[in-house]
């Protein structure tokens, strides 16, 4: 998606490892991770002090992800979910909803419905399985994620790190790349969205929608 002398951002394809996009670049350091079976956005730095600039803006949310997934059942209305999340103590492959976990938010808007629904989601934290379990935690599942319990199933989990947007070590300025979305959902896609597929996947409203985010039920 992009390179210079400090950084390089892609676009990961589902079922590579994040530790394998690593490798790839052994000189360098990637900054944030995919579940393997997720795809898009991922940057890496190139030099010790990109990571360390970088590194700070994971930890004061200055660099951050907007996701699509699409889920099994429409939500109700758009929706902010605050609920600590830990290990699931019967499942150590799983995290789940938990009153002394750690603290994790998201923010979720519809984008268009037919029988499954087309969502767009923001991270206020980074909790491991935080969109997955969150929507479990609604009864809502992201097709493909059989782990967190969805019936319908695809070759994989269709959830996709669409929009990613940081400052620029050296420059100092915002930057934003958008990963493009592989075939195998952006097919699924246009099922769903039809001929407004252009619309509703335009960062811009998207990024708009989920910041200035009025109407919505919080679950807490």
């Amino acid at each position: 998606l992009f390179e210079d002398d400090d950084i390089l951002a892609v676009d990961k394809p589902a079922f590579l490892n994040s530790s394998e996009v690593e490798q790839m670049f052994p000189q360098a350091v990637l900054l944030n991770r995919l579940d393997k079976e997720t795809s898009g956005a991922l940057v890496i730095a190139k030099t010790n002090e990109a990571h360390q600039f970088l590194s700070g803006q994971l930890s004061d949310k200055s660099m951050g992800r907007y996701y699509l997934a699409i889920i099994d059942l429409p939500l109700k209305e758009n929706t902010e979910i605050d609920r600590p999340i830990g290990r699931n103590p019967k499942n150590r492959l799983k995290n789940t909803i938990i009153h002394n976990g750690k603290i994790a938010k998201t923010r979720f808007i519809k984008l268009c419905s037919q029988k499954e629904e087309l969502i767009a989601c923001k991270l206020f934290t980074g909790r491991t399985h935080q969109i997955r379990v969150h929507l479990n935690s609604i009864n809502r599942h992201i097709i493909g994620d059989e782990l967190y319990g969805a019936k319908k199933s695809s070759e994989r989990i269709l959830l996709h790190a669409y929009i990613l947007y940081l400052i620029h070590p050296k420059t100092k300025k915002l930057m934003q790349f958008t990963a493009p979305i592989f075939d195998d959902m952006k097919e699924k896609i246009n099922q769903i969205c039809k001929e407004e597929t252009d619309e509703k996947l335009n960062e811009n409203y998207i990024i708009d929608r989920l910041t200035n985010f009025t109407d919505y039920r919080l679950y807490s």
